[in-house]
């Protein structure tokens, strides 16, 4: 069987209704300071890239998802993952 590797970008962010402290303090500590009161949130997230070996796209975001959730990499109760890109490396 052929592998390839995969780099694959994933946001982890809180779910919408879960408290943001560092997104509210940005927005009220430093925009709304700075006179950028126009903003009226900001939610803030982690950036994961991971690179891998799979045998598919498929098979590298299920991977990806199953590591996510069965190493507790995210809160799911708290947060929502989103996979931003999923790429063969070249």
């Amino acid at each position: 069987m052929i592998y390839s590797e995969f780099i694959i970008e994933v946001v982890l962010e809180n779910k919408p209704a879960a408290r943001d402290p560092v997104g509210e303090t940005i927005r009220r500590d430093l925009l709304a300071k700075k006179g950028y009161d126009m903003v009226s949130n900001v939610r803030s997230g982690q950036y994961l890239r991971f690179y891998l070996t799979a045998e598919n796209e498929k098979k590298a975001e299920e991977i990806i998802e199953e590591l996510l959730n069965k190493l507790r990499i995210f809160n799911p109760v708290t947060q929502n993952f989103k996979i931003l890109k999923l790429q063969k490396e070249s």
